[in-house]
């Protein structure tokens, strides 16, 4: 069964910064097929795309809001991928989960497409204090 676990999310104070992580079991993060992306919802607020990579269309993209701060990466030999994020401001909390696109689609140089997106993680909170 395909899943996918956030981890590392927490409380930090403005300015800092936090890892979240996302372990994948039942398939292997590395397959240069999928896409894998991060997103965040804040209370009250839409759903926004943070980040996607996709190997084979050699995509990397990142949201003009995180854009310098949020690095994504994989574990070398682990099924885990995660979202560095430094500079952390209070627009930044929100829950943040990690999603897998099958199809291999979904992130592009321009944007994320969150409903080409088919597994989710269940979320991880992150919140900032001033």
């Amino acid at each position: 069964q395909v899943q996918l676990a956030e981890s590392g999310g927490g409380l930090v104070q403005v300015g800092g910064s936090l890892t979240v992580s996302c372990e994948g079991s039942g398939f292997p993060l590395d397959l240069d097929y999928y896409c894998m992306g991060w997103f965040r919802q804040a209370p009250g607020k839409q759903r926004e795309g943070v980040s996607c990579h996709c190997t084979k269309a050699r995509i990397t993209y990142y949201s003009d809001s995180v854009k310098g701060r949020f690095t994504m990466s994989r574990g070398f030999g682990e099924n885990t991928m995660y979202l560095q994020m430094n500079s952390l401001q209070p627009e930044d909390a929100a829950t943040y989960y990690c999603a897998r696109a099958d199809s291999g689609y979904g992130c592009y140089h321009t944007g994320i497409r969150g409903s080409q997106f088919d597994t989710w993680g269940q979320g991880a909170q992150v919140s900032v204090s001033v």
